[in-house]
């Protein structure tokens, strides 16, 4: 399959434009997709603490507003986070593999991929060298990916693409394709710490390529756009697409997530 910005572009405001939702119902669905998300040079267990306390207490029956899928911190801070969510019903996920970058050697990335888990992260997002993958290096993305799967054990393995330095949709579609062959139960598009983050231009292809791997191999992989998105409207036309172009079935916090940190509360605002 080829791409073009046009063509995708004109996807998807055909798609926007066809597919209806229920906002308020579709603000209360996406709560429960967010990984609370801190990931910053000042982070601290306190700090964590604070975060793990908002990914429950959001939770109100009377406004059928639902506690957040997961909280997303740094390797050092799972510990913290797991003691803190213990007894909820929230993944504790950990960014992992020389994030943001990639730019470490593969075997120090799987130790502190190893070290996260030990810790007890649930699922550990990792990125992959764009600058390799660039170069040409696409079997390097496929042995990075495998063996950051290996690494997880039983975690769940989120494959971040870092779509806004790919940029050409082509690329951006083939490493959706080998992340996946490869062993990704997810992939994302962002880290959140380059601009562009996430795309619904990028969310179009990857979703595409997502459906076409399970037309083949019959595996649902879930999808996850970071980094950006901080309103209610543009994270309903992210839900959107995943409607349109997978279908219901992939609306669940299993295939489907938000990497953010400040959405949480505009969406609590937003409910009625």
């Amino acid at each position: 399959m080829t791409f073009t910005n046009e063509s995708v572009q004109n996807e998807i405001k055909k798609i926007l434009a066809s597919c209806k939702v229920d906002q308020q119902m579709v603000y209360r669905r996406i709560i429960n997709h967010i990984d609370l998300t801190t990931l910053e040079g000042n982070d601290n267990d306190d700090k964590v603490r604070k975060l793990c306390r908002t990914a429950y207490e959001v939770e109100n029956p009377a406004k059928q507003i639902p506690t957040v899928a997961a909280v997303c911190v740094y390797p050092v801070f799972v510990k913290t986070a797991r003691e803190a969510l213990a007894g909820k019903n929230i993944n504790v996920a950990a960014v992992a593999g020389a994030f943001p970058s990639g730019q470490s050697p593969l075997e120090v990335r799987l130790a502190e991929v190893r070290y996260a888990v030990e810790q007890g992260a649930d699922e550990i997002d990792m990125v992959i060298s764009r600058g390799r993958f660039l170069a040409g290096e696409r079997d390097f993305l496929r042995e990075e990916v495998t063996r950051h799967k290996e690494a997880c054990g039983n975690a769940h393995l989120k494959v971040i693409l870092e779509t806004g330095e790919l940029l050409d949709p082509n690329l951006i579609y083939e490493a959706s394709m080998i992340s996946m062959e490869a062993g990704a139960d997810f992939i994302k598009t962002s880290t959140g710490k380059i601009q562009p983050a996430a795309t619904l231009e990028a969310a179009y292809i990857m979703l595409t390529a997502i459906q076409e791997f399970y037309t083949k191999t019959g595996k649902k992989i879930g999808f996850k756009p970071a980094g950006g998105i901080s309103d209610p409207e543009t994270a309903v036309q992210f839900w959107q697409l995943v409607q349109s172009i997978n279908g219901e079935e992939w609306l669940n916090n299993h295939l489907y997530r938000y990497g953010a940190s400040r959405l949480l509360n505009k969406l609590v605002d937003a409910v009625v």
